[in-house]
């Protein structure tokens, strides 16, 4: 039988579970009758350790874009989901100002330039007339004072070609400088990825401190873990570790922990390690929080039972686990040639065992003392507490139940009404 039937079958149990007391309170006096129960057959085998953390999910490369300048928004080119490629226009700001005082800086630069050709052309001036200078006061036809003078006029007119020379650079690097400020009035893409929490709309004043977009690469996600000094001891990068989320309850993600930061917070005591997981059905959403349970060893050989088989009885007060002991010698006796084992088996005795667990896992506990050939009970444990001796039960195989214990307590509520409606 299929996992999806033997689903609505225990989904059935479990309403007439929740539906016995009404049926009392309507039918008055009821014949007692015996307890129907599912089973499955108990393992042997080691229980995986495990270190369950909370997870913060990020996108490759996820960043906040802020605009460079100061400006009022004219044109929003992207929207929220939409992939963009690096340097890609995604917002562009009223820019009518910045290309003026960009005009300004270039008439300004074409002035500094003009007086640089004007202090160099003096300077060539002068020169002339040191060497004419020199000359003549070789043959003793001027005089010293003359040509001392003269020098004095080159170096002032060589300080003055520098003077415009600095304001030449300077005007060159305020018209760079605007230049940048006007090519910034295009808020552009940093990265290639997908647009988020889109903030921009059209005639919205914006400043450095607006974020206007969150960008990121979605289909690589990196999960964020904080581990405790501790932990450290056991957990070393390249560990298995399973990924799983209310947001996607039937899907286990299989990762492994590729980064631990070296450096311990000194008031936390604890540091940080990070998961890289593809996403590329986009399963994982940035922002959203996963549990992870790092795989770090095994325990030692043991009877395994799923986690649902445990119960705490509510009169003896101790956790253990009810099992039907005569029904592994019952079902082979059945599976004789030419015999079928039917799907609902008995009656058979029943009794409730205190236990002692060695190791809990996720999904299934080790268990000391148990024969790993016994079939436990792992749905209707109800019924059996009221000095129940034996009870027809239902078997079932590992998925099942794993995929049981996987849904939340609502989902089961909501699969009993779906069912009781129609």
């Amino acid at each position: 039988m299929h996992i999806q039937s033997r689903l609505f079958l225990t989904i059935g149990l479990l309403a007439t579970i929740a539906c016995s007391s009404d049926d009392q309170a309507n039918n008055g006096r009821r014949e007692q009758t015996t307890p129907t129960v599912e089973v499955t057959q108990a393992r042997h085998g080691s229980l995986p350790l495990e270190e369950r953390l909370s997870g913060v999910v990020r996108a490759r490369n996820q960043t906040e874009i802020f605009p460079e300048v100061p400006g009022v928004v004219v044109e929003v080119l992207v929207s929220d989901g939409q992939y963009v490629q690096k340097n890609q226009p995604l917002v562009r700001l009223r820019d009518t100002e910045a290309r003026e005082r960009l005009r300004q800086s270039q008439a300004g630069l074409e002035i500094s330039k003009a007086q640089t050709m004007q202090a160099q052309a003096l300077l060539n001036q002068r020169r002339g007339q040191l060497a004419r200078s020199r000359a003549l006061s070789a043959q003793n036809m001027e005089s010293v004072a003359e040509r001392e003078a003269l020098e004095a006029l080159v170096e002032q007119a060589e300080a003055g070609l520098m003077l415009s020379q600095a304001q030449e650079n300077q005007a060159s690097s305020v018209l760079r400088e605007r230049q940048t400020a006007l090519e910034n009035t295009v808020v552009k893409s940093p990265i290639g990825g997908t647009i988020g929490q889109r903030n921009a709309e059209i005639g919205q004043v914006v400043n450095n401190s607006t974020r206007m977009f969150i960008i990121g690469d979605l289909s690589l996600m990196h999960i964020e873990v904080i581990l405790n000094e501790q932990m450290l001891s056991r957990v070393r990068i390249g560990m298995t570790a399973l990924i799983t989320s209310t947001a996607f309850p039937d899907t286990v993600i299989v990762a492994s922990l590729n980064r631990i930061s070296p450096f311990l917070n000194p008031a936390s005591y604890s540091t940080q390690g990070e998961l890289d997981v593809p996403n590329s059905g986009r399963l994982i959403r940035p922002g959203s929080f996963v549990s992870v349970d790092i795989l770090y060893g095994e325990t030692e050989q043991a009877t395994l039972i799923p986690n649902s088989a445990l119960y705490k009885h509510p009169r003896q007060g101790v956790e253990g686990i009810f099992v039907a002991p005569t029904m592994a010698r019952e079902i082979t006796f059945a599976d004789e040639p030419g015999t079928r084992t039917p799907e609902l088996f008995g009656p058979t005795p029943v009794e409730f065992r205190p236990v002692r667990i060695i190791a809990k896992g996720r999904e299934m506990s080790a268990i000391a003392a148990l024969d790993s050939t016994a079939w436990v009970v792992t749905l209707g444990h109800q019924m059996l507490i009221n000095d129940a001796k034996e009870a027809r039960v239902r078997m079932v195989e590992w998925p099942h139940i794993l995929n049981l214990q996987r849904l939340q307590t609502r989902d089961l509520i909501n699969l009993i009404k779906d069912q009781s409606d129609s």
